[in-house]
């Protein structure tokens, strides 16, 4: 199994998804299952607030878990999708800090959601590099394996979100 991106050489992750920090997950719509196969991703009821930065029908989450959609690439951000970004960051860390169970998800849990998640790491006082070390750790040595989303978090998102708009 391969990730959509031009890297062939990137695998599918082995778990749907995975505990960065307590409460914190980090996921994705599909995974290799323990056969080797590809499986799909279905969340249903397990999280309180489900984060979404791609949308696949049929992925779930059940009627009535909190769900926040914003579809942004897997490549450079516009000032808008990088404001989007810091948003989901931000109710993250707060339902977290509510004791909520929350999971941002992408295609396979590697770089979309590795930016909202760093920067939700980096609101609670990580550096950009503790924070991408531990969603390393954590998911997948390939998580943010795009060199300009690591770029992004290094510089911080704001600043990354000022430069993008002052070049539209």
């Amino acid at each position: 199994m391969r990730t959509r991106r031009k890297q062939p050489d990137v695998p599918a992750p082995d778990r749907p998804w995975n505990e960065i920090v307590p409460g914190l997950w980090m996921g994705g719509h599909e995974f290799r299952g323990p056969s080797g196969q590809r499986e799909l991703a279905v969340v249903r009821d397990e999280f309180d607030l489900v984060q979404t930065l791609l949308r696949l029908p049929g992925h779930g989450p059940d009627p009535g878990v909190e769900h926040h959609v914003w579809p942004i690439p897997d490549g450079p951000l516009d000032g808008t999708q990088l404001a989007g970004v810091i948003r989901l960051a931000r109710a993250a860390s707060e339902a977290v800090g509510e004791g909520r169970k929350v999971l941002v998800r992408c295609f396979h849990g590697y770089n979309r959601s590795g930016l909202v998640v760093a920067h939700a790491l980096i609101r609670a006082g990580h550096s950009a590099e503790e924070a991408i070390r531990t969603i390393r750790d954590r998911r997948s040595p390939w998580a943010l394996h795009n060199d300009l989303f690591v770029d992004y978090l290094r510089a911080g998102l704001p600043t990354a979100r000022l430069l993008e708009e002052l070049a539209e």
